[in-house]
């Protein structure tokens, strides 16, 4: 789940559970909660909670924001006392990680991509496509992992490149607008002593 805060589109909170894939989608509003749905399927796809200071007064910024068991709790309330049986589910897992590349093999339909298994600190290595001409077996890097808002306001879903699955994106500096981000190419190179699967942290684990 994505939490949208926006000041500049009032005090409303948007909880994305769901790629829509660019269906069509409408809404049902009760009180203060409006569920987004796909028209076709009806199936949720985000939240919309409007006076959203009213009930998280620690709301503050633009863009996205980390929900705390509390918040969620709170806004589960909400939910039912608006009449909607749903419920959302905390989601603790950092969408910003320390990833290592652990296998790679060119992708079969292009020239440029490389199908990666990356450490993430999950039980299982997930697979990544990238295209960045670094890319290597041992590289410590950042993966953004479903359910990441990236700088420039794009969502992280799993998907595919050219036919084949990916689970997330390793990223650049620049995708990450980190402070003098270099102009060439190329994924972030993280230290080889950080952990794979800890939360990226720019001040302490970037440096141009």
């Amino acid at each position: 789940m994505i939490a949208t805060y926006n000041t500049n589109v009032g005090d409303v909170l948007m909880l994305i559970t769901a790629n829509d894939k660019g269906e069509k989608v409408n809404f049902e509003r009760k009180g203060k909660v409006a569920r987004v749905f796909i028209e076709e399927t009806g199936a949720t796809v985000a939240w919309n909670i409007f006076e959203a200071k009213s009930l998280l007064a620690n709301l503050s910024g633009n863009g996205q924001v980390v929900l705390s068991s509390d918040d969620i709790e709170t806004l589960n309330k909400e939910l039912g006392k608006s009449g909607f049986s749903d419920v959302l589910v905390h989601d603790a897992q950092p969408k910003f990680v320390v990833a290592e590349i652990v296998e790679m093999e060119d992708h079969p339909d292009s020239d440029h991509l490389h199908i990666c298994k990356v450490n993430v600190g999950f039980a299982d290595p997930v697979q990544i496509v990238c295209g960045a001409p670094n890319a290597a077996l041992g590289l410590k890097t950042v993966a953004a992992l479903p359910g990441a808002m990236m700088p420039n306001g794009s969502l992280i879903f799993p998907g595919a490149l050219r036919g084949v699955q990916s689970y997330g994106m390793l990223c650049s500096a620049r995708e990450l607008e980190l402070p003098n981000a270099p102009e060439v190419r190329g994924i972030i190179e993280l230290s080889s002593d950080l952990s794979a699967g800890k939360a990226f942290d720019s001040e302490t684990m970037w440096q141009a």
